[in-house]
């Protein structure tokens, strides 16, 4: 089969999608004996969720996580409207799409690849957005959360007046230590403030606190957590940058390297269901807690750490050795 026939078939199965019984069938075979097209077919299935069907993504994602873990999640289902018909995927999507998995994996570092697949929502049927935030309110603590309003921005000079070990102490480290942007992207330059509600709140307040999940959740910044904290952050309230990443990643490994699997899937699958597990993040007031002991903070939230199936730093070790 050639290369434009195998992509055909693939876009074909992104675009009709299946049932959360299809997802769990995929995700125990995949455990059980991986094969290629499996891994294909759950990737088409997650960018079918991402860029057709929104509200399908709890389901599949839940489905796919108890086929593969052998257990299910352990949270209540999200009653998204799954009634919804699917948006059709344009062909404009797939070019972008496809241009962006032939890329060089050094031409896809941290931004770059932030900013292309971030690229690829603007590429989807129009209507996505409106059902992305539509979805978003289904999922637990978002209404109450998006109900705060625009959220306004943290001050590194408040961290800096924290303790060392307190979590406002670590976050300021984190930043400061790596020369990261307190928020990971400029909001006021990607204008989210304009973008309709729920959409303003959700997409700021992951910016702002996107490296601090990476603490509070036990997510180690390395290229193998930042696919985690990915399906941690879907968990939690259906992000759809993170829904689109985890779909063109899993795409490429199953285009490329589909033994890639067998890392991949475990550390999405387990830190979605720990995303799942603990309770919503999205509002809590993080400024009140800045001075508290991390450990505090998790108990007084009921976060437990993610536990890695492999080590945090696996990509970076599997370079070097390379």
């Amino acid at each position: 089969m050639s290369d434009n026939q195998e992509r055909a078939g693939f876009e074909a199965l992104a675009q009709a999608g299946s049932d959360e019984d299809a997802a769990r069938g995929l995700g125990a075979r995949l455990k059980a004996s991986p094969q290629p097209n499996d891994l294909k077919a759950l990737a088409a299935l997650w960018i079918h969720g991402a860029v057709a069907a929104p509200e399908s993504i709890p389901g599949i994602y839940d489905a796919a996580a108890e086929g593969y873990l052998g257990e299910p999640v352990g949270a209540k289902p999200v009653a998204t409207d799954t009634t919804q018909p699917t948006e059709p995927i344009p062909a404009a999507f797939w070019t972008g799409l496809w241009e962006l998995l032939e890329e060089p994996r050094g031409g896809l570092e941290a931004v770059n690849l932030t900013t292309k697949t971030a690229a690829l929502a603007g590429l989807v049927s129009p209507r996505i957005q409106a059902r992305v935030g539509k979805a978003a309110l289904a999922w637990p603590g978002v209404p109450a959360a998006v109900a705060q309003g625009y959220p306004a921005r943290f001050r590194l000079e408040t961290l800096a007046r924290c303790p060392a070990d307190s979590l406002g102490g670590q976050f300021h480290a984190l930043i400061v230590d790596n020369g990261f942007d307190l928020e990971v992207l400029d909001r006021q330059a990607l204008g989210l403030d304009k973008l309709p509600a729920p959409l303003d709140y959700l997409n700021a307040r992951i910016l702002q606190c996107h490296d601090l999940w990476h603490i509070v959740g036990g997510y180690q910044t390395t290229a193998l957590h930042e696919v985690g904290i990915s399906a941690f952050q879907l968990a939690q309230f259906g992000h759809h940058y993170s829904s689109m990443f985890l779909g063109m990643a899993l795409t490429r490994v199953a285009f490329e390297r589909p033994e890639g699997g067998a890392i991949m899937l475990p550390v999405i699958l387990s830190a979605w269901a720990h995303g799942r597990r603990t309770p919503p993040l999205l509002g809590v007031n993080w400024e009140s807690v800045w001075d508290q002991p991390l450990d505090q903070v998790r108990q007084r939230l009921g976060v437990t750490p993610y536990v890695s199936p492999f080590p945090a730093d696996l990509f970076e070790q599997l370079s070097v050795a390379a």
